[in-house]
């Protein structure tokens, strides 16, 4: 073949014109089903590639690196976003059903996989962060009584408590009625409180 074929200037991509979605969207897809079904740990690069159809070299290329990907994928920010939000003498019951009762399984089970990785520090940091904008922040803002700041955080960890359960059952394990209720409850508890009245002498 001649070396200045005509073709072969038609085949390139031209400067300035966007690469194909296509790649990284697979390695999304195969990475949300892989981290929510096996976790970050039992889950490999070469494993995220083989599920995509690509070759393991182009997650990193793409993403950066596994914790990158994980971070992007396994994100509670949309889950987190108005979780607070609604009347608050409901609130506690509105938190269990928006968070847990009305999710998907694939959710949960990226829910899961994120409290399964905490030991690393970016995903920590990543937590603490989308937790502070979309739940202690918003809550300290609304709660009436004194306190609000400590409970909102209280709650807060009742909702981590709450996640961390389905980690052990990332395969559409759901917490019981009865544990709902009780974190419901729990979670009202935190929203309700007022300062005892003082008893006197």
């Amino acid at each position: 073949m001649c070396p200045s074929s005509p073709e072969l200037p038609d085949a390139r991509r031209p400067p300035g014109r966007p690469r194909s979605t296509a790649t990284p969207a697979a390695i999304r897809a195969a990475a949300t089903r892989l981290f929510a079904d096996r976790g970050f740990s039992g889950t490999s690069v070469r494993d995220i590639a083989s599920q995509a159809g690509v070759d393991p070299a182009m997650v990193i290329r793409h993403f950066g690196s596994k914790e990158a990907l994980f971070l992007e994928t396994v994100s509670v920010d949309q889950s987190f976003r108005g979780l607070v939000d609604g009347p608050l003498n409901t609130l506690g019951r509105t938190i269990l059903e928006r968070l847990i009762e009305d999710v998907p399984d694939e959710t949960r089970g990226l829910y899961g996989a994120l409290m399964g990785a905490l030991d690393r520090t970016e995903v920590r940091t990543y937590l603490h962060t989308s937790t502070a904008r979309h739940i202690t922040g918003p809550l300290a803002e609304r709660l009436p009584g004194p306190h609000a700041a400590m409970r909102a955080e209280l709650i807060a960890a009742q909702i981590a408590g709450l996640l961390i359960t389905t980690r052990d059952g990332r395969r559409g394990h759901t917490p019981d009625k009865a544990s709902l209720d009780m974190y419901a409850r729990a979670i009202q508890v935190l929203i309700d409180y007022d300062e005892p009245a003082d008893p006197g002498p």
